[in-house]
């Protein structure tokens, strides 16, 4: 099992300090959300074709990868064309940098607030999943939204039946919004399961609180525990919300916290 995080954890990050800190620290790659101002991964200046071979060499030199590139593309907007170019652009950006998966989403609010076209996110899906299947990347659902309900997305990876098209299991969102429990969930969807989004949060007041790793009451260490005795060979990526809850606790200080917990969980 491999650690990761997020940069929507270091929005104020350069792409030099995201590199460094990742190394120093050990974590064995990164995930792409964003870089400074820019939300759009394949506008990021170290992505841009000029910049594009030093950036891939400064990964290999710090000896770390690009574990996934997450991706805006909502699946159950109107104007979903539009979003299935988006996929497109990370899909190419994914297969420049040796990445394996790009994060799509059929629902645009973690917890569901309005009914969306399952339908549609299928036959969006089964688009994307053929793009990517051309140039060796696989496109993932995220447990998100109405598809944190594990029963409606194993419905809906079913009736894709697609290889390049698998899940991205966030353990927060089925637990916290659907109350599930991590065993079932991930019983449900394992077969399908290839990428993992840890955080951490407590309910207060009927809202929710993201906390660090251990502070709050999801059940991590199950999860942990449940993707290795399966000998889960992929992910663990930290998706600190920094970049959208801007007075949560500083990646410097987060970053090292999550890696040190996690590997207490791996022991």
């Amino acid at each position: 099992m491999k650690i990761c995080f997020s940069t929507l954890g270091c929005p104020d990050w350069s792409w030099e300090e995201i590199l460094a800190a990742a190394k120093d620290l050990g974590y064995d790659g990164i995930e792409l959300r964003g870089l400074g101002n820019e939300i759009y991964v394949p506008k990021a200046k170290p992505f841009l074709p000029e910049n594009m071979q030093t950036s891939k060499r400064q990964l290999l030199d710090k000896g770390l990868e690009i574990s996934c590139i997450t991706s805006s593309c909502y699946l159950h907007e109107k104007d979903a064309e539009s979003y299935i170019q988006e996929g497109m652009e990370y899909i190419d950006l994914a297969e420049q940098l040796n990445a394996p998966f790009v994060r799509v989403l059929g629902d645009s609010e973690p917890s569901p607030k309005a009914p969306v076209d399952v339908k549609q996110v299928i036959r969006m899906l089964k688009v994307l999943g053929d793009y990517a299947s051309q140039k060796g990347v696989m496109v993932l659902l995220e447990t998100n939204g109405v598809f944190a309900n594990s029963s409606v997305m194993i419905k809906t990876m079913e009736e894709v039946q697609h290889p390049y098209v698998r899940v991205l299991w966030d353990v927060h969102h089925p637990y916290r919004f659907m109350g599930e429990s991590v065993f079932l969930t991930y019983n449900r969807l394992k077969r399908y399961i290839r990428h993992v989004h840890v955080k951490d949060s407590l309910m207060e007041k009927g809202r929710v609180r993201y906390c660090l790793i251990g502070q709050g009451d999801i059940p991590i260490k199950e999860a942990i525990d449940l993707l290795l005795q399966d000998d889960y060979k992929g992910y663990i990526s930290l998706e600190w919300l920094k970049r959208w809850y801007y007075d949560l606790e500083e990646p410097g200080i987060v970053f090292s916290h999550f890696i040190h917990a996690i590997r207490g969980m791996l022991k």
